[in-house]
């Protein structure tokens, strides 16, 4: 059965994605979290194919711009300029908060930029109001996507 919603979390800090993870669990948001440690890890499952993508079905993707191998902003440019994956929601979910690099984001075509807040409290507050918007936004579903495979 295809999950109503999947979420890629491009996420390389672990207390982070378990912390992002365990609020989306606790804001009881109809999804699937897959986790994928660094861009690279993210491109290569979109590189899988169609098939693959079918079976997640509606796709967002939450995106940390500070990874490894390949950052969130190069994977951000290629996701957004190849036609298979460009109607893909991505909202850019991280510690910087330098305007250089959150102009660049919507740039390159994000659909928002969340700054991760240092403190706790407010870190969960963050992921809650993100997860409130989740479950009302509207996500394009994958027949609507095309046919070509990101490569």
């Amino acid at each position: 059965m295809t999950p109503e919603l999947t979420i890629f979390l491009a996420e390389d800090d672990d207390g982070h994605a378990t912390l992002i993870r365990r609020n989306i669990e606790r804001a009881r948001l109809a999804a699937e979290v897959v986790r994928f440690r660094d861009g690279q890890e993210l491109l290569d499952a979109f590189a899988a194919g169609p098939a693959s993508l079918e079976k997640a079905g509606r796709v967002v993707v939450l995106l940390d711009i500070s990874m490894p191998r390949v950052d969130g902003l190069e994977v951000l440019r290629r996701l957004k300029a190849d036609p298979a994956t460009s109607a893909i929601p991505i909202y850019v979910l991280t510690t910087t908060d330098n305007p250089s690099d959150v102009d660049r984001c919507f740039a390159l075509g994000c659909n928002a930029y969340v700054t991760k807040p240092v403190d706790y409290d407010a870190f969960i507050a963050a992921i809650e109001r993100l997860c409130g918007f989740l479950a009302v936004a509207q996500v394009p579903s994958p027949s609507n996507r095309s046919d070509r495979v990101f490569a």
